[in-house]
């Protein structure tokens, strides 16, 4: 994907150079406000790769003032009534130049923009101004229209492509499906208000001319704030959570790293059964969670394996685990995960599910002979009471895919 964006960049600017810069003005205007929505978004807060809830406040769009401002000069027909005339190969061009102008600060920080953004913004641009340029006719009553039905193929385009990314970028190249169905959710959120903004915007700019640059774009920038704030509490939320997950094994209650190995599972698992992101979410932190009512017992359960306690005793140090994560502030769904946990399998929620699954072949891989396959092995077994066969059947699709990394002895 790179290497079709660094094509379409080349050509682009070859094209520009070539029969030079259409209405310059035009040009500069959404040149800076790119540049000025760039600038602004990649100062979004930082979140550490480990951190608990990554997928759900990983930014599907890190600089939407900056994307809104690239789609509204790809769907330019007109500026002020005048048609416009710069084209496919202006348009990328102008997109990338300025979205590098505004990450220049950002690079002598030592941070700078990510690459598979600015590959699949230049993709998903360069796809609009494709699909419009040639087709766009001033103000015919077609405009509008033609604008919505670009908008939606856009959007489409672009779930495609972070899709891909995403699973280029997964350590367990996971299955394609429910990832693209993840990000066609998440155009319900900021996708939907860059859309709506870049075509507003589009159509504000044939009308009324530059002038309605800035009135547009105000709307989307304090939501762009309202969103740093908000990304700010879940941040300090998720650390919160990493630590309280490293307490049972920091008191010797469970093996290192047995928390998020869970987690991990779980949430690839979620993902295979088509879990959507804030349920990945109350899953992630409830796999994380899902041991902490252990500190509650005088003598630590050899090696940490709750799997094989009798049903009772799992029973209780599940309540007691979501009485303390109630007692955390966690929201409530992640507590009901977390106590029912040791549930029958089909008295549970499917969170529940997933997490006992998980936990029990984390715990029986590090514990009993034979390693992972014997685990899966006897988790089949147990599909009969204690272990959901859609939940063991995607846990040994993800293990078939390479599962989450190997299980280091505690």
């Amino acid at each position: 994907m790179h290497g079709a964006a660094l094509g379409l960049v080349v050509a682009a600017v070859g094209g520009t150079l070539r029969g030079g810069v259409a209405e310059p003005g035009t040009a500069l205007a959404f040149g800076l406000l790119i540049a000025f929505g760039a600038l602004a978004g990649w100062r979004s807060v930082p979140r550490p790769a480990g951190l608990p809830g990554a997928a759900a406040l990983r930014d599907r769009e890190p600089a939407p003032l900056a994307a809104a401002g690239a789609l509204a000069y790809a769907l330019l027909g007109a500026s002020g009534g005048w048609p416009t005339t710069h084209g496919v190969a202006q348009t990328v061009a102008v997109v990338v130049a300025a979205g590098l102008a505004g990450a220049v600060p950002h690079l002598a920080r030592g941070r700078g923009p990510d690459l598979d953004h600015l590959a699949r913004r230049t993709l998903t641009v360069g796809f609009a101004a494709l699909c419009f340029q040639p087709l766009h006719s001033g103000h015919g009553a077609a405009h509008a229209p033609l604008l919505l039905a670009l908008l939606v193929l856009t959007a489409l385009c672009d779930a495609v492509l972070a899709a891909l990314l995403l699973r280029a970028r997964a350590a367990t190249r996971p299955p394609y499906g429910p990832l693209l169905r993840e990000e066609l959710r998440g155009l319900l959120g900021v996708g939907s208000a860059v859309g709506a903004t870049g075509a507003v915007m589009a159509l504000g700019v044939g009308a009324a001319g530059l002038w309605a640059l800035p009135v547009v774009c105000l709307p989307l920038l304090l939501t762009q704030v309202s969103h740093r704030r908000f990304t700010a509490v879940r941040v300090t939320g998720g650390q919160t959570i990493a630590s309280l997950a490293r307490a049972t094994e920091i008191a010797g209650y469970t093996p290192p790293g047995h928390a998020h190995r869970v987690a991990a599972l779980s949430t690839a698992v979620g993902r295979e059964l088509g879990l959507s992101g804030p349920e990945l979410t109350v899953l992630e932190y409830a796999a994380l969670m899902h041991d902490i009512g252990q500190l509650s017992l005088v003598d630590p359960v050899p090696s940490g394996a709750t799997a094989v306690l009798p049903a009772e005793e799992q029973r209780r140090i599940a309540l007691l685990g979501g009485a303390v994560v109630r007692r955390t502030g966690v929201r409530e769904a992640v507590a009901v995960v977390v106590e029912r946990q040791a549930d029958p399998y089909r008295e549970q929620p499917l969170p529940a599910r997933i997490v006992r699954t998980a936990n029990a072949y984390d715990d029986l891989a590090g514990t009993g002979p034979g390693g992972g396959l014997a685990a899966l092995e006897r988790l089949r077994l147990g599909t009969g009471r204690d272990h959901c066969p859609e939940v063991v059947e995607a846990l040994a699709r993800v293990l078939a895919n390479g599962g989450v990394g190997p299980r280091r002895a505690g």
